[in-house]
């Protein structure tokens, strides 16, 4: 799996399957044992996969389950294995605003959905409309955004289905005010985020009132490490993985941020980023 998600840290896992498309897709989960245990990759973002890996079968859907069609004047219907970035691109070319920040976010639309995912004040979810949903079973079904509980950065889903695609709407404007609304959140996050660096994003969500990124700066902890994991000394809400670093390291550094917040300033920091699978034996 460290092949498969941006920290580049991970164990085996037992089945991967990377569907050519949602037909593929749904006629895998149809013929699968139903006792094996799913997981739905996108690019790897926001993701801690442990070194014992993951066990069961992870969906690989991007680079597949990728389409961007523009329905009419402001709705747009996006496949989950889009990239968020690609979709940014395709807005500036249509003249549609609202969803400039998407640049921004380095995963998928899947995982987009699945976390509500959002900066510079927007949040995925403001422009759903509806949403293309898959079972474990390969069934498929649309489901109306009012289906679901969506606050910030969680969002429940229906039990045994997975995000597949959406429709979205936006507003029309000139082109040329897209592209320097996507061009500005672009020089913004260059210059305050560690992007040529492997990190997974935003490792903690922001408290209310407040940010994860200043708290853990206050708490003297820019540069911390754990092996070859350290708290980037660019933004202090993110990990980096500076050489060979392992999940466990990431982990560890991920809990001391967390103890050490907490016996600072009281304020229990919530992860952003998901950690899955087993721990090294």
């Amino acid at each position: 799996m460290r092949k498969h998600n941006v920290w580049a840290v991970g164990g085996h896992v037992q089945r991967y399957f990377k569907p050519r498309d949602i037909d593929d897709l749904c006629a895998y989960l149809d013929a699968r044992p139903d006792s094996e245990p799913l997981f739905w990759l996108g690019l790897g973002s926001n993701l801690l996969v442990r070194d014992g890996g993951i066990d069961g079968c992870v969906i690989a859907i991007a680079g597949t389950m990728d389409e961007i069609e523009r329905l009419d004047e402001v709705r747009v219907r996006i496949g989950a294995g889009a990239p968020c970035a690609k979709v940014a691109r395709f807005l500036v070319r249509q003249g549609l605003t609202g969803g400039e920040f998407l640049a921004g976010i380095p995963g998928t639309m899947g995982g987009a959905l699945a976390m509500n995912a959002g900066a510079h004040g927007k949040e995925t979810w403001m422009a759903v409309e509806r949403l293309l949903m898959v079972n474990s079973n390969g069934r498929r079904r649309w489901r109306d955004a009012a289906d679901f509980t969506v606050t910030y950065r969680s969002v429940n889903s229906p039990p045994g289905e997975a995000f597949a695609g959406c429709e979205m709407r936006f507003s029309t404007v000139p082109i040329s005010v897209v592209q320097e609304n996507v061009k500005k959140l672009l020089a913004h996050r260059a210059q305050t985020q560690p992007t040529g660096q492997r990190s997974c994003g935003s490792v903690f969500r922001n408290p209310r009132g407040d940010f994860a990124g200043r708290l853990i700066e206050a708490a003297g902890l820019k540069g911390a490490r754990c092996g070859d994991a350290v708290v980037s000394e660019k933004h202090a809400n993110f990990i980096v993985n500076d050489g060979g670093a392992k999940a466990a390291d990431l982990e560890a550094l991920i809990r001391y941020v967390q103890d050490t917040v907490l016996e600072r300033f009281g304020i229990a920091l919530v992860r952003e980023v998901h950690i899955v699978g087993r721990r090294a034996a």
